[in-house]
């Protein structure tokens, strides 16, 4: 027998219910087109799901809706905002917390207008990441989130003037009679007593120990690492809810690097010469074990402040007539601009060993920005021995001009712009 046909002029049902559905559907996509390309929502489309648009103020929702077009950045979100790529700012409104007269706690090689510089322009320039707004340092709020804690740098002449920053800005809204520094050879503790906050330096230039951590060691062909070891300075660090580590700058003297480990029956001499990658990778990695059987994540923080650039070769920005960074006024505009004084190969051994410890360690990545800061260093306003540098030896940078630390207030105040934002989120 065939197949009954259907009735002459009469569709089965099935097909009927599929048109049904087929114009269903495309009603309901035409709808949502419509709607997604309407003007009210189109400049509100999230480039990421977790990003949120950044909110400004306006007389009128004309313009609301244009700044908003203008500056479509997110709020800072740890884990999406890159702080590599910006832009500095000129904001002459910009005013610094402090000043290397109205803090205590600054040392002289990094007070600069006290030491006689009288172009202040270095002190108005905002880092203004590309996709993400960068909260202000509210000074209170930070306290808040520091309260009851010990919070400690630990490094060397860089992080000391990071630490500086951060003291400098927080004690400006504390009463004088509820505050205390207490200074060492190797560790500094400034008290906060309404909060009971301890801000606390510790240096150790290496993290790893040397014969030059106490009594310095100016001769680089001098100092030996013993970079398998870290207890002489990890001693002073139990019991820190948060770490802020650094270490760089003294690796870089361009010598090979006398690096000891394990025992040797003839001491210090049992040394071996490694180029300075090598050797800081030994270093380091005896610095992430301590802290991989050391800190217990859920009730310690640790950071890590990446290298500060050094600008030695005026060369580098194109300045083939400059002496170093002396007379310097504005930063680099170059996007993406990296010079010699930033070794990419420490770079990358930081990020390797911070990457495979099994303690989470959040990089403040500091190099990129400070890099088109040439206009920020004390230069000639420092001092060179203990004391000031005189007249004389003013007129010869080339010789005495610093270029790499950096005036305070200043740039390292960004660095604790970062290093708050994070904060916000423990």
């Amino acid at each position: 027998m065939g197949m009954p046909k259907s009735p002459r002029g009469k569709l089965p049902l099935s097909i009927i219910i599929s048109i049904i559905c087929a114009l269903a559907f495309i009603a309901l996509f035409f709808t949502e087109q419509i709607s997604f390309f309407s003007s009210s929502s189109i400049f509100r489309f999230k480039p990421c799901g977790k990003r949120h648009a950044a909110k400004k103020s306006s007389k009128g929702n004309n313009e609301t809706e244009f700044k908003y077009v203008a500056d479509d950045r997110f709020e800072f979100d740890p884990e999406e905002c890159s702080l590599n790529n910006g832009k500095w700012v000129f904001n002459r409104t910009i005013k610094p917390f402090y000043t290397d007269r109205t803090c205590p706690y600054l040392d002289r090689q990094v007070s600069c207008v006290k030491n006689g510089k009288r172009d202040l322009d270095y002190q108005h320039w905002e880092w203004e990441p590309d996709d993400c707004i960068l909260p202000r340092f509210d000074p209170k709020i930070a306290l808040e989130k520091l309260r009851g804690k010990r919070m400690m740098f630990v490094g060397d002449s860089l992080q000391r003037g990071q630490w500086e920053s951060f003291v400098c800005i927080v004690e400006s809204v504390i009463p004088q009679q509820e505050k205390s520094m207490k200074r060492g050879r190797v560790h500094n503790v400034f008290k906060a007593k309404e909060y009971n906050v301890s801000i606390e330096f510790y240096w150790a230039p290496f993290l790893v120990e040397s014969n030059s951590d106490v009594h310095i060691i100016a001769d680089p062909k001098k100092r030996i690492l013993k970079v398998d070891s870290v207890a002489k300075h990890a001693k002073h660090w139990i019991g820190v809810d948060i770490f802020v580590f650094n270490t760089y700058v003294w690796w870089m003297s361009g010598l090979k690097i006398k690096s000891l480990w394990g025992s040797f029956a003839n001491g210090e001499e049992g040394y071996h010469e490694l180029d300075a990658p090598v050797s800081y990778t030994l270093g380091l990695k005896t610095w992430a074990n301590w802290v991989d059987s050391n800190v217990n994540p859920n009730k310690t923080k640790v950071f890590f402040t990446t290298m500060s650039p050094t600008h030695q070769r005026s060369a580098d920005w194109g300045n083939e007539k400059g002496i170093k960074c002396f007379n310097e006024t504005k930063p680099i505009k170059n996007k993406r601009h990296w010079g010699t004084g930033s070794d990419k190969r420490i770079m990358r051994v930081v990020a390797d060993v911070v990457g495979r410890m099994k303690t989470p360690v959040t990089l403040i990545n500091v190099t990129q920005l400070s890099e088109y800061r040439i206009d920020a260093h004390s230069s000639i306003y420092t001092e060179s021995g203990g004391r000031l540098l005189t007249d004389e030896e003013k007129e010869d940078p080339l010789h005495y001009a610093d270029c790499i630390h950096w005036c305070l207030p200043g740039v390292p105040d960004t660095w604790n712009r970062i290093l708050y934002a994070h904060l916000l989120f423990l």
